[in-house]
C-alpha cells in the first residue's frame, strides 16, 4: 500500500477543501470496507484519505414533512435499526440480506452507494474497459446482461440503489466553495467512457452528503437472488415500488440490479404492471417484459431468468403476496 497523508476534518466545507480536482489523489475514507482493499492491491493509490465519520451533519437522520434525510456517514446498521425507516422496507430487506455484521456496522450509505464494480478483471489489475475484450472471450457468468454494447460490461455493485432509485430518492453534494447539487440518484450513475472514469458523476473534488427519501406512502419491497445465505453479492436484484389504489397499480418503478453497468431502470416492467392488480400471472407478464430486450454474454444467459424471477417476486413481496421464495 502507498504511503498517504490523513485527515480528519469536523465540517463538511473542510472535507471538501482537502479533496484534490485530480482524479485519484484524494480519496473519501469512511467505513473503509471497499477502499482499503483496493488500496491494498494498489488498484487505487491516493496520497490523502480524508475522514468523514467526524463530521457530524453527515451521522445524521433527519425526518419532516417532505421525508426522510439521511447522511452519508450513517452505517447500514443504523439505518437497519431506525424506526423510521420502517416504512421503506426494501431497504432493511437489503441491508439484511447482506448478512455480515462487520459490513453491516462499518459500511455506510455513502460508501455502498459509491462501491467500486466487482468485476474480477478490474479487481486484478487489467482495467475496468480495457478488459472488454478479456470478457468478451472468457469468464463473463457475473458481468452484464443490459447495457453491455460497448466496453463497460461490468455490473453496478451497489446492492442499496435499486431499492432507492424505486423509492425516488435524491442525492446532494457539494464542491468547491460549497457549490451544491441535488438530484434524483437515477441521475448520479453513468457508463464510463474512458479508463480513468468514475461510475458516477462525482467529481474529485466534490462529496456526496446525503440522500433524501420522499415519503410518497408506496409499497415497496427488494428481492435478491442469491447463491445462498452470507455476504456474498447477489446473482440478480429487483427493488420495486408500487402506487396501489382500489387494488390496481397506479405508477410504479422497477429497477433490477447486478444486470448493467449502472442500476437498471426496467421503464417496460413497469408498463407491464401499471393498470392492473398485482398477482401471479400480471407480475409474471412484467418480468418477461423486463427481459425482452437483454444482450447476455457467451456465459451468463442464466441471469435472464434469474432478473425475470426476481422482477415477480419483488411486485408480489411489495404487494404482500406470496412469492414463492426464500
Amino acid at each position: 500500500m502507498k504511503a498517504f497523508e490523513y485527515a480528519a476534518p469536523k465540517r463538511e466545507a473542510d472535507v471538501v477543501s482537502l479533496l484534490s480536482g485530480t482524479p485519484g489523489e484524494t480519496e473519501i475514507l469512511a467505513g473503509g470496507t471497499d477502499l482499503l482493499p483496493l488500496m491494498q492491491k494498489m488498484l487505487v493509490t491516493p496520497s490523502r484519505l480524508v475522514n468523514i465519520k467526524e463530521v457530524p451533519s453527515l451521522k445524521q437522520i433527519s425526518v419532516d414533512s417532505t421525508g426522510v434525510t439521511i447522511g452519508a456517514a450513517v452505517t447500514l446498521d443504523d439505518l437497519l435499526n431506525d424506526a423510521r425507516l420502517d416504512c421503506f422496507p426494501s431497504i432493511k430487506q437489503v441491508i439484511r440480506n447482506i448478512a455480515a455484521p462487520q459490513l453491516q456496522q462499518q459500511g455506510t450509505l455513502g460508501g455502498e452507494l459509491c462501491r467500486r464494480p466487482n468485476c474480477w478483471y478490474f479487481r486484478n489489475g487489467y482495467g475496468l474497459l480495457g478488459a472488454a475484450k478479456l470478457v468478451e472471450n472468457g469468464e463473463n457468468r457475473f458481468h452484464a446482461i443490459f447495457g453491455n454494447e460497448g466496453p463497460a460490461k461490468f455490473v453496478s455493485p451497489s446492492r442499496l440503489a435499486p431499492a432507492l432509485i424505486a423509492l425516488g430518492a435524491q442525492v446532494r453534494f457539494i464542491g468547491p466553495d460549497e457549490s451544491e447539487t441535488k438530484l434524483p440518484l437515477d441521475g448520479f450513475y453513468r457508463v464510463p467512457q474512458t479508463e480513468g472514469e468514475r461510475e458516477t458523476i462525482l467529481e474529485p473534488d466534490q462529496l456526496l452528503t446525503h440522500v433524501h427519501l420522499p415519503l410518497a406512502g408506496l409499497a415497496n419491497a427488494a428481492y435478491e437472488v442469491r447463491h445462498g445465505e452470507g455476504p456474498d453479492e447477489p446473482l440478480v436484484s429487483c427493488a420495486a415500488a408500487l402506487e396501489i389504489a382500489g387494488g390496481i397499480v397506479r405508477h410504479a418503478h422497477v429497477v433490477l440490479g447486478q444486470v448493467a453497468p449502472t442500476p437498471w431502470l426496467s421503464v417496460a416492467a413497469a408498463e407491464a404492471i401499471i393498470g392492473k392488480p398485482v398477482n401471479a400471472e400480471t407480475a409474471r407478464e412484467a418480468g418477461e417484459a423486463a427481459v425482452a430486450w437483454a444482450t447476455p454474454l457467451s456465459d451468463n444467459g442464466y441471469k435472464v431468468q434469474l432478473a425475470k424471477v426476481a422482477v415477480e417476486r419483488a411486485l408480489l413481496l411489495a404487494a404482500g403476496l406470496p412469492h414463492g421464495g426464500f
